[in-house]
């Protein structure tokens, strides 16, 4: 059995205003913004604005409409980046690596024969976050 979704969560505070991020899209049902640990250049997150604690208790049409703007974002990060290729990554529950528990997925440009930096430890640059935002919003 999936836990419930903890409604303080920080991708929550995001929706809401509360914690500032580097937003890169918004419409009526999902927002994405820039990841502020991230593995690659361009590595952004794509998550609903409904609450859904992962995939496992999400609303099958919530995952439509967001998976579709995944696949918009992936393409423009591709692109923005000149990337080989992109990874998608998206985890549920603690045993699969989740650690915030609002649903998103990871985007993440990749080149070929570059290994991915760390999910963890200090936050990126705040400017260099909005000049790949910016990479990427070109391209869209």
């Amino acid at each position: 059995m999936t836990a419930a979704y903890e409604p303080d969560n920080i991708f929550a505070k995001i929706i809401a205003g509360e914690i500032p991020s580097v937003k890169l899209y918004e419409d009526e049902d999902t927002l994405a913004f820039m990841d502020v640990m991230p593995q690659a250049p361009g590595h952004l997150l794509v998550i609903p604005k409904s609450r859904a604690r992962n995939l496992l208790d999400a609303d099958p049409a919530v995952l439509g409409k967001l998976i579709a703007v995944v696949q918009m974002l992936a393409k423009a990060a591709k692109t923005a980046f000149a990337a080989d290729g992109v990874y998608v990554a998206q985890f549920n529950e603690p045993a699969a690596g989740q650690t915030v528990f609002h649903l998103h997925f990871h985007v993440v440009p990749r080149m070929d024969g570059v290994p991915l930096k760390p999910h963890a430890g200090g936050m990126a640059d705040v400017e260099m976050l909005k000049e790949q935002a910016e990479r990427i919003k070109a391209v869209l």
